[in-house]
């Protein structure tokens, strides 16, 4: 018997039950293996532009702020615009981001996780949700993790076509990318609205606490002027 196999047995016990015949695991293994959505709020429906319009004025709205750039090759040029007081960035080693001259951009770019000394840590998502303005991360060689937690600026590069609706559109693109017979599910998925925030003390709201006090969106492919204008 597996470690797993004897925890659920154990949960089993405690609740006084028995395992499942096999009559009762059929429904239950058909609809794991085609899990399907409820109903999804009306946030998460539209078209490409109104899902985009929706995605920017909902990070916004949750104080963060956004950039729109026409190409990636712009993205060291607005990160140095944002990494004020520093040339050194903190900068996830994935192939995309090393191919970009930083130093072109007065940047002193170091690629891999961050440590506690980094003031910018610069990431890149694996997609954006429009219902809430989340940005979604996923662990790996590519994406450290602590890049999202450590720094106190952390910048998210987020190419526009990877802006969906809904988070279980999310789930779906990891299930079909790395499910059975693909490969692994990452270890982590971070889900990441705004920047870090608590009302613990005394009810009132601090930026900052446990994480990056400020987080800025570099949406790449997207139109500038579209973006300017999106209203929450």
């Amino acid at each position: 018997m597996t470690a797993r196999e004897r925890i659920l047995a154990a949960i089993r016990e405690g609740l006084g039950r028995g395992a499942l015949d096999e009559r009762s695991c059929a429904p239950l293994a058909a609809h794991l293996d085609d899990p399907r959505p409820n109903r999804l709020p009306a946030a998460s429906r539209g078209g490409r532009e109104a899902l985009l319009r929706r995605f920017v004025a909902k990070v916004r709205r949750a104080d963060a702020t956004l950039e729109a750039l026409p190409g990636i090759d712009r993205v060291p040029g607005a990160v140095a615009a944002q990494a004020t007081g520093t040339h050194t960035v903190r900068v996830a080693p994935h192939a995309e981001l090393e191919a970009l001259d930083w130093r072109a951009a007065g940047l002193d770019a170091r690629f891999g996780p961050a440590t506690g000394d980094d003031a910018v840590g610069v990431a890149r998502a694996h997609a954006g949700v429009a219902e809430s303005g989340t940005l979604v991360l996923l662990s790996g060689p590519e994406s450290p993790t602590t890049l999202n937690f450590l720094p106190d600026l952390h910048v998210v590069v987020l190419h526009a076509d990877a802006v969906v609706g809904a988070y279980e559109t999310v789930w779906a693109g990891l299930r079909d990318a790395h499910g059975a017979g693909s490969g692994f599910l990452p270890r982590t998925v971070n889900w990441i609205t705004g920047p870090s925030r608590t009302a613990d003390i005394e009810q009132t709201l601090h930026l900052g606490i446990h994480g990056p006090r400020r987080l800025h969106v570099l949406l790449v492919g997207a139109d500038p002027d579209e973006a300017s204008s999106a209203e929450a």
